[in-house]
């Protein structure tokens, strides 16, 4: 006999029912090529919040603080003040030296024997007899500045300028200049009003122009101010067209002076007044 087969479908345990997984979430991509996120990724990530929680500081508010901290220090210091006591220079070594009058010798002679005593006499009195009593000029090169004294009293300081010490130099095997300021004592020799210029070759050679040979065209008017005193070897006491640069070493010998300061000197130095440059 043929066995009869049973069409009830077999009943399944629910365990044996496939389950249904959901696929993996593919790590999150850092970068626009979809690499996964890595050490550095993680690096930049934090980075990139960081600078979108702190906006950066414009350099103009930076130095807007700066400049108002450095106000309000200085107020404070201007009326709070430093604590420290201000005395010029000069008050302090005059009050530390006490300066001899003209009745008190400045040697004593009292331990001298009396033939000493009569030696350092005779020598005081030489010395006070090589004094300058009359006007006299002082040029100072160093920082350009005349002074106009008598004796001991200063009668007029002036801001000056003095040679450059620049150095020109003729083409090829020619000739050489050094434009500085002589130094030593000096007279003046002359003085004149309205001076007139006589260009020297120098300066044809300094502005690349042929040197003349008719001496007319060597004359140039109203380039040396108002008034000149010669010292001699062509040095001069003179004005200037160009008072914004007085102060300034930029001479090419001569000692300028500003129009006011000129006048003064050329009143009260008359011709044999001793100059000292130095």
């Amino acid at each position: 006999m043929t066995p009869k087969v049973s069409r009830r479908p077999v009943a399944r345990h629910r365990s044996a029912r496939p389950r249904r997984v959901a696929p993996l979430a593919a790590p999150r991509s850092v970068g626009r090529s979809g690499d996964a996120l890595t050490f550095e990724g993680f690096q930049s990530r934090i980075a990139e919040r960081r600078r979108r929680k702190r906006p950066p500081i414009h350099p103009r508010l930076v130095s807007l603080a700066v400049l108002c901290g450095g106000v309000l220090l200085l107020c404070a210091l201007m009326f709070l003040g430093t604590g420290y006591d201000y005395s010029p220079i000069a008050s302090v070594l005059a009050s530390s030296i006490s300066t001899p009058s003209a009745s008190t010798p400045t040697t004593s002679t009292s331990s001298l024997s009396p033939e000493d005593a009569a030696k350092v006499q005779r020598l005081e009195k030489k010395l006070t007899g090589m004094q300058i009593r009359k006007n006299y000029i002082v040029v100072d090169q160093a920082n350009n500045r005349l002074y106009l004294r008598k004796g001991d009293t200063l009668l007029r300081e002036a801001i000056c300028s003095s040679g450059s010490g620049y150095v020109l130099k003729e083409g090829g095997d020619g000739r050489t200049w050094v434009f500085d300021s002589p130094q030593g004592e000096f007279h003046v020799r002359s003085k004149v009003d309205k001076p007139v210029w006589k260009k020297p070759d120098w300066a044809f050679v300094e502005a690349g122009e042929p040197i003349p040979r008719d001496p007319s065209k060597r004359l140039e008017y109203g380039v040396l101010g108002e008034h000149a005193l010669y010292l001699g070897d062509g040095y001069m006491i003179h004005g200037t067209l160009y008072e914004r640069l007085l102060g300034r070493s930029v001479t090419h010998g001569c000692v300028r002076l500003g129009k006011d300061d000129l006048h003064a000197v050329y009143e009260s130095a008359p011709i044999g007044t001793r100059v000292f440059i130095y």
